[in-house]
């Protein structure tokens, strides 16, 4: 697939209008992974440089190791975060935490759940090859004056069957939680492309908005450090219950002297109340 340019709809955020809100999601790249120069240790400041730029105001990770978590929240000024470790429901392995900003955003509730067949407590789930989880939050925009709920997971890489029940349970318990409809975003890193047929169930119920933006980037997110073999669409913010997004867009710029803040780009998204 042919490189897009460079952060062609401007990767420089403004502040965010009243009827508006930014949400970004970023699979960070777990830290216990060997990356030569790309390794988290090199990248980390240029993961906080691209959260200052973008300055969303939530904004999902997917792979994250605790001390992952910790070194975003010691870093970023007025973010606060929630999620657990996959392994134990504590602190062991990848979380999918979410972040918000403490000036705009209250967190309400929240909670996580296993995609697999007992989403109550660690477990795999069908054919994955790893423990998968959704972290959830009731939020309410103090500056809109609007409650809403935020989904961020991350679905298998292996198994099938996981990936299509795992998104299948997703949205089961989005309608259980959110029984009057109030707007819901959902994001992660869902390991398949778009037209895919796990997103159908997704797909009738929500609407993605790399899809439905007025203005939408529908490149490649999986870079893999730049081998274009491995260019794939795999990251996704989907909603229901706003107006629409006025923005998708996927995250290609540099940030700290470093070209990749990750192996996938973040993607963000404007969505309006």
């Amino acid at each position: 697939m042919c490189a897009i340019a460079l952060c062609a709809f401007g990767c420089k955020a403004n502040k965010n209008q009243a009827g508006e809100i930014s949400v970004v999601s970023y699979n960070i790249r777990n830290g216990e992974a060997d990356d030569g120069e790309n390794s988290w240790e090199f990248r980390k400041e240029a993961s906080v440089a691209m959260i200052e730029d973008l300055h969303p105001e939530i904004f999902g990770v997917q792979e994250a190791y605790s001390y992952q978590v910790e070194y975003l929240t010691s870093h970023l000024k007025d973010y606060k975060s929630i999620g657990v470790g996959r392994e134990d429901g504590k602190s062991e392995g990848e979380h999918m935490s979410i972040f918000y900003d403490t000036t705009r955003i209250k967190l309400l509730k929240w909670g996580t759940f296993w995609l697999s067949e007992t989403p109550d407590s660690p477990s795999l789930g069908w054919d994955a090859a790893c423990r998968r989880t959704a972290t959830w939050a009731f939020m309410e925009d103090t500056r809109a004056g609007k409650k809403f709920f935020y989904v961020n997971t991350h679905l298998d890489h292996v198994g099938v069957n996981a990936r299509i029940n795992g998104l299948n349970l997703i949205v089961d318990k989005i309608a259980q939680i959110n029984p009057e409809g109030v707007p819901m975003i959902l994001t992660g890193d869902f390991n398949v492309e778009p037209g895919d047929p796990s997103l159908e169930k997704l797909d009738k119920r929500m609407t993605s908005a790399r899809e439905a933006a007025k203005s939408s980037d529908k490149g490649t997110t999986f870079n893999d450090w730049g081998d274009e073999r491995s260019f794939a669409t795999l990251d996704y913010v989907y909603y229901s219950g706003f107006k629409g997004a006025s923005l998708f867009e996927v995250v290609r710029k540099p940030y700290a002297g470093h070209k990749y803040v990750s192996d996938h780009y973040p993607v963000r998204a404007v969505l309006e109340y």
